[in-house]
């Protein structure tokens, strides 16, 4: 099937093809018609065996003495050259399998964002399309250095290939989204709000309230599935000076993590404002090149989960029962999950207690 779409796209009619035809038509020779437009026979031949580019001002002459519109001409000569250009174009692509193989090409096609069963040079095309780039140098210049900077961790496997097709598909989500300018003062406060938003239920209800509160503050929330290789728990970027961008992946599916996440990113955003920060699944702060900056990003997600003086003396009370969970979560209104994973974390309780309280999330619920 493919070989024979790339054959009904290599078949275009030249604009020489049609003006043979019609001085056929007409009983006229090259030469005659060559005497009434006052051009060299040379010219007639050349556009004819399609050696040189139809002109506007032959397009007129044309006009004039075959009564066939000029800007049928013009068309013609466009979509021919455009027809040249993409052949020529698609010829160089087909040269770069092996940087193709280095995306999640499999992901990329099951969730809609490139054609499968498409021959190489046709997926190299599409996948640059996707990410805004003309070639693949352009792709190196724009997304090769900062996706290497992007590398915090010695022990990182990820794939920066697949780190950037997830992250592009962040952007263009994003970019479809009214958001207001940034405002940190408006931001903060929304971060606050939020919190309740861990006990709606569904999940789905709960990312809508949170895309449209946090889209006041200047900030565009994308939830968006990891591609194999991302190995990434959230970034905060920017798409425009003041458009901001949390993008999460749902990587650990449970409340408790998405919501720190959630938090963690805001924390960047507020903390350094314009710079870009991604996220590596359970990396700590000293696996970072700004080990401070994920530092302040943990407490300010931790803080604004659980407020210090509350949490402190839920946690002097020495109960961590489940009823004694749900009703602390109540009091705070945040998810029990939350909880939980705050003792878990701290040691306070073992990791295989109260997940039960933990709510589990899938992107099928919110697809």
């Amino acid at each position: 099937m493919a070989a024979r779409q790339t054959e009904a796209r290599d078949w275009v009619v030249s604009p020489g093809e049609i003006l043979a035809e019609a001085l056929e038509e007409r009983e006229m020779s090259q030469s005659e018609l060559a005497r009434r437009m006052g051009r060299p026979i040379k010219t007639i031949n050349e556009i004819v065996n399609a050696k040189a580019a139809l002109t506007p001002e032959t397009a007129l002459q044309l006009e004039m003495v075959l009564g066939i519109p000029a800007s049928l001409w013009v068309n013609l000569e466009a979509t021919y050259r455009r027809h040249l250009a993409e052949r020529q174009t698609l010829e160089r692509f087909a040269g770069y399998e092996h940087w193709l193989k280095k995306f999640p090409i499999r992901d990329l096609v099951r969730h809609g964002l490139i054609k499968g069963e498409e021959p190489v040079e046709r997926q190299v095309s599409q996948l640059l399309t996707f990410f805004g780039a003309g070639s693949p140098d352009a792709w190196q210049e724009r997304w090769g250095a900062p996706l290497a900077q992007y590398r915090k961790s010695a022990s990182y496997e990820g794939s920066e290939h697949a780190r950037g097709a997830w992250l592009r598909w962040g952007e263009i989500l994003a970019d479809g989204m009214t958001v207001d300018p940034f405002d940190a003062g408006r931001l903060r406060a929304v971060a606050e709000r939020i919190r309740g938003l861990s006990r709606v239920s569904p999940i789905q209800a709960a990312i809508d309230e949170a895309q449209s509160e946090l889209g006041a503050g200047g900030v565009a929330l994308v939830v968006v599935p990891e591609f194999d290789g991302t190995r990434l728990s959230g970034a905060a970027r920017w798409l425009r000076h003041e458009v901001a961008i949390v993008q999460l992946s749902l990587r650990h599916k449970t409340d408790d993590h998405f919501w720190f996440s959630c938090m963690h990113e805001i924390g960047h955003i507020l903390d350094r404002p314009r710079h870009d920060f991604v996220d590596a699944m359970d990396a700590q702060p000293s696996d970072y090149e700004d080990a401070e900056a994920e530092a302040r990003a943990d407490a300010f997600a931790r803080d604004v989960l659980l407020e210090p003086a509350a949490f402190q003396a839920f946690v002097a009370r020495g109960a961590f029962d489940a009823m004694a969970v749900r009703e602390f979560g109540e009091e705070r209104n945040v998810a029990p999950g939350i909880v939980v994973g705050r003792l878990q974390h701290d040691g306070l309780i073992p990791p295989s207690r109260l997940n039960n309280l933990k709510k589990a999330l899938r992107f099928d619920e919110h697809s």
